[in-house]
């Protein structure tokens, strides 16, 4: 048995470079500065067909810094904590400040709106020793509990076991400092059935802080399996305009469009479909995004965003209009307005459902297009216009008729996101994106 793999600095440690860092910046003239240091291990193990193929583990620490000399700002890093490195870094930084163009924008978030000065710890730190044996071992098993699925999956792409643990501390010279450790555990599996030009693959996964938080190897694998095999014999479709309906793994994407529309820089640079749309009805007004900082064990979870700026939860968009932006100091200043405490972005976002469980989502769409599977990136985060390669399931009067492949679905995110019909109650709990199935009308489906 493996011995179990701790951080090599303390979170006193951290405190301390980390205030070293600000004296020494201090020092050599600068007038504001800011720094992060952090350090994480981990590792992945990745199996197929029933043989270890690879197995990688990882730790690295970085420290990096801003420092401002009135409206002028230069940025350093180095992984060396070494006291002469750390004097190096600063210095680079220093001299970087010295030579860039002014920027009226830059600096500090603002003192009042910061963190502290007790910050509790989130939680977000659950230690769970796995060995390299161990991992192993889940990942097979979980391959091996897909594989036995059904007798027409013959072949796999692998099933991967990851485990990573990071901690860190931010400070900066209005006198915010604040850290902690958070943990990350995934596990999934893909897998091949059919034979020639019939075969299909899928997979499926989960991911959690902490061990309780994982669904079960067997589980993971089953569905995994189930999910390939039912996609056998798939067809393509003529081109059509129809209802679609976004599974509850890939519908967590167009929120994601709208994330990217509404934060700071795309707003400042003027190259989002969604300028000045603080206030508007962008979805439908049955629709509204909350977003949460302080769910336990959350992936969005954090008291204070990159510049140490407290987080609060608030209604992002309420009755279909948007309430907020995401924005951090620099990007609030160019536009005029607060930071939201998003440096970094969003925190945790719950989108309401319409009380529709998956197979009420189905009867609801009536006949139309299931989409489980998504292929390329064809958003236009300028336009809104929507094209991706998509895989799913045809729908008949409420019922999965047939499989589906090599067809188009397109639109564009400022009608789809008005057509939304209804949003199921089916969420994932495996990522910073809460949101159920979506019910989409009128799009595009294009194939033969």
């Amino acid at each position: 048995m493996s011995e179990p793999v701790r951080f090599s600095q303390t979170p006193e440690h951290l405190r301390n470079l980390a205030a070293q860092v600000l004296e020494i910046a201090k020092r050599q003239g600068a007038t504001a500065v800011e720094v992060e240091v952090s350090e994480g291990f981990g590792q992945n193990v990745t199996i197929r067909l029933g043989e270890t193929e690879t197995i990688e583990h990882n730790r690295d620490k970085d420290m990096g810094l801003t420092v401002y000399f009135g409206e002028r700002r230069g940025n350093a890093s180095t992984s060396d904590f070494s006291v002469s490195a750390i004097e190096d870094t600063v210095r680079a930084a220093c001299t970087i400040a010295r030579q860039t163009a002014e920027d009226s924008f830059a600096g500090l978030a603002d003192p009042s709106r910061l963190a502290g000065p007790i910050i509790a710890d989130p939680g977000l730190f659950h230690p769970w020793d796995v060995s390299v044996e161990e991992a192993c071992e889940i990942a097979l098993a979980c391959e091996a509990a897909a594989m036995a699925v059904d007798p027409r999956i013959k072949n796999s792409e692998g099933s991967a076991f990851s485990n990573h643990a990071s901690q860190f501390v931010y400070a900066n010279s209005n006198g915010f400092i604040g850290g902690y450790a958070t943990t990350h555990y995934s596990l999934g599996c893909t897998v091949i059935a059919g034979e020639g030009d019939g075969m299909q693959r899928d997979y499926w996964y989960t991911s959690a802080r902490n061990r309780e938080g994982m669904e079960s190897l067997e589980q993971v694998g089953k569905t995994a399996g189930e999910r390939t095999v039912r996609r056998l014999d798939a067809r393509r479709l003529s081109t059509r305009k129809v209802p679609v309906l976004f599974e509850a793994p890939v519908s967590g994407g167009l929120f994601g469009s709208f994330v990217s529309a509404i934060s700071g820089g795309s707003l400042y640079r003027k190259s989002s479909f969604l300028q000045d749309s603080l206030g508007q009805e962008v979805f439908a007004p049955h629709i509204g995004i909350y977003e949460d900082p302080f769910i336990p064990l959350g992936m969005g979870s954090s008291p204070f965003d990159n510049e140490g700026v407290a987080t609060r939860a608030r209604d992002v968009v309420k009755e279909g209009k948007v309430q907020g932006y995401f924005l951090g100091s620099y990007s609030a200043r160019k536009l005029g307005m607060e930071t939201t405490g998003n440096a970094g972005g969003a925190h945790n976002l719950r989108i309401t459902d319409t009380g529709h469980d998956f197979k009420a989502l189905l009867r609801e769409m009536g006949s139309g297009l299931l989409v489980t599977d998504m292929l390329g990136h064809g958003v236009n985060g300028v336009t809104g216009d929507y094209s991706r390669g998509a895989a799913g399931f045809w729908v008949e009067n409420g019922e999965i008729a047939w499989p589906v492949q090599e067809i188009t679905i397109a639109g564009n995110l400022k009608s789809m996101f008005k057509e939304i019909r209804a949003i199921g109650n089916d969420r994932l709990p495996r990522g910073s994106r809460l949101v159920g199935s979506v019910l989409v009308d009128g799009m595009t489906v294009a194939g033969e």
